[in-house]
C-alpha cells in the first residue's frame, strides 16, 4: 500500500470523530436553545423568585420592594438573561449526556465506572453551591448594603443639615443592576463548590496528591482570599464566608484525595505492584548472583 493510501486510512477515524463531535455540539445548542425559549417565555416568574432575598429584607425594614427600569430596553435585556441562565441550567444535564456518548465510546470499562460519578456529582455540586449562595449569602449580603440607607424608623425623612432641606437615601435599585449581582453570587459559588471533583478528578488521574495539597496549604489559602476579593463585592461578611466555604471545600478534596490514593494503593498491592519504598524497588531489581563472591562478614 502507498504512503498516500496510509494517510488518508489514517485521517478517516479524525474525520468521523470530527463529524461526530459536530452532532453531539448541535444537539446540545438545539437543547440550550430550547431551554432558553421555555425560561424566556416564563421569564417573569423566575426574575420575581429571584428577587426574594432583596424583597425579604425590604420588607423587614417597612419598605416596598420596588426595582425600576432606567432604559426602555431594560426590561428585554433582563429577560433575556434570566432566560440566558434558566437555559443553562434546564438543559445542562442533555448537554451532559451529549459530551457523555461523545467520550463514551473511548473510554475503558473501568475508566467509564470511574469518570461517570464525577459528571453526575459536578451538576450536583453546582446547585448545591448556587442554592446556599442564593439562600444563605445573597440576605445576609442585601442586609449590609441596605444597611446603608438613612430614613426613620417609620419612613420618615431624617432632618438634614441645619438650614438645608430634610434627607432621605433610600433604596431604589435597577432590574438588571440587581440581577447581575445576584447571578454573580450564584455563579460564583456554584463554580467554588466544584473544588472537591475537580481537585478528586485530578487526584484519580494521579496529577495531584494529598501530601502535595497540604504542602501548599498556605499558598491555597492566600489563592482563596483574593477570589473572594474578586468574585464578591466589597464587602467583608460575603467575603468572609466564601473564604470559609472554599477553605472548607479544600480540606474535604485533601481528604478525598487521600481516600483516592489508599484505594489505589490497596489495589496495587493486592495485584503485587506496590512498593513502600525507593529502596525495595532497588531490593527487587538486584540478582542473588551479584553476591555470590562476597565473603561472609565475621
Amino acid at each position: 500500500m502507498s504512503t498516500g493510501d496510509d494517510i488518508e486510512d489514517s485521517s478517516a477515524p479524525l474525520i468521523e470523530h470530527l463529524a461526530e463531535l459536530r452532532t453531539r455540539l448541535i444537539h446540545s445548542t438545539l437543547y440550550f436553545l430550547a431551554g432558553m425559549i421555555i425560561c424566556f417565555s416564563v421569564a417573569q416568574p423566575i426574575f420575581n423568585f429571584l428577587t426574594a432575598p432583596l424583597c425579604s429584607q425590604l420588607a423587614e425594614r417597612g419598605q416596598d420592594c420596588d426595582l425600576i427600569f432606567i432604559s426602555p430596553q431594560e426590561g428585554f435585556f433582563v429577560a433575556i438573561k434570566v432566560s440566558l441562565l434558566g437555559g443553562l441550567i434546564l438543559s445542562f444535564p442533555f448537554i451532559a449526556n451529549q459530551m457523555w456518548r461523545f467520550v463514551a465510546p473511548g473510554l475503558y470499562k473501568n475508566e467509564k465506572g470511574a469518570f461517570l460519578p464525577f459528571i453526575i456529582a459536578s451538576p450536583f455540586m453546582f446547585i448545591l453551591g448556587a442554592s446556599f449562595a442564593f439562600f444563605v449569602v445573597t440576605p445576609l449580603a442585601y442586609d449590609f448594603f441596605l444597611g446603608f440607607q438613612q430614613f426613620g424608623t417609620s419612613g420618615e425623612v431624617i432632618d438634614g443639615v441645619e438650614g438645608a432641606a430634610p434627607l432621605s437615601v433610600v433604596f431604589q435599585g435597577s432590574a438588571q443592576e440587581y440581577l447581575n449581582l445576584t447571578i454573580k453570587f450564584i455563579v460564583a459559588f456554584g463554580l467554588c463548590f466544584q473544588l472537591p471533583v475537580l481537585l478528586t478528578l485530578m487526584g484519580k488521574a494521579g496529577l495531584v496528591g494529598a501530601v502535595g495539597l497540604r504542602a501548599v496549604r498556605k499558598y491555597a489559602v492566600v489563592g482563596i482570599l483574593v477570589l473572594a476579593a474578586l468574585v464578591t463585592p466589597p464587602d467583608v461578611i460575603t467575603q468572609g464566608i466564601l473564604f470559609v466555604v472554599v477553605y472548607g471545600l479544600y480540606e474535604i478534596s485533601i481528604h478525598l484525595v487521600a481516600r483516592v490514593e489508599r484505594k489505589r494503593e490497596a489495589k496495587l498491592r493486592a495485584e503485587g505492584l506496590w512498593f513502600d519504598d525507593e529502596e525495595e524497588m532497588e531490593g527487587e531489581d538486584s540478582h542473588p548472583e551479584d553476591f555470590e563472591d562476597e565473603e561472609p562478614r565475621a
